[in-house]
């Protein structure tokens, strides 16, 4: 994904709009109006197998790490420690035009491994295998 719209060096549509969804979003948290209505608005509002995959990846966070507290973070569904810091989010193909669903992880998420090792992941489909990695990763995340 480019940062900058190739024709005229400035942001792409779908990243202001995506920057003017953080404004509102951290504007709610002052209100205390954000969370998991916020995301399940979200995911209601996506299409196809976005909306699919996104219904049961909340379904698998919320599960896996009850803990964690839905929000969304710049437009997008996320899942944060009751301190606010996010561990893990995703994002849907049609909001970026990818051709993948992703799901990432914060740098608060406890993924380490040596050097390096992978905090975003992409999502083509969402199998039981998939859903018993990201369950995992989830799980490895929060602790």
């Amino acid at each position: 994904m480019s940062t900058k719209d190739n024709n005229s060096g400035t942001f792409s549509a779908e990243e202001r709009e995506a920057m003017r969804e953080r404004a509102r979003e951290l504007k709610a948290d002052k209100l205390k109006e954000n969370g998991e209505s916020a995301v399940l608005a979200k995911i209601e509002a996506m299409e196809g197998s976005d909306r699919d995959i996104a219904e049961r990846l909340h379904a698998l966070i919320k599960a896996t790490a009850p803990a964690l507290l839905p929000k969304t973070w710049y437009g997008m569904p996320a899942y944060a420690t009751t301190d606010g810091k996010v561990i893990c989010f995703f994002q849907i193909r049609a909001m970026f035009k990818a051709r993948y669903v992703t799901l990432g992880f914060s740098d608060t998420a406890h993924l380490d491994e040596g050097n390096i090792w992978p905090v975003t992941y992409a999502i083509t489909e969402l199998t039981p295998t998939e859903e018993e990695k990201v369950a995992a990763l989830v799980k490895k995340a929060v602790s």
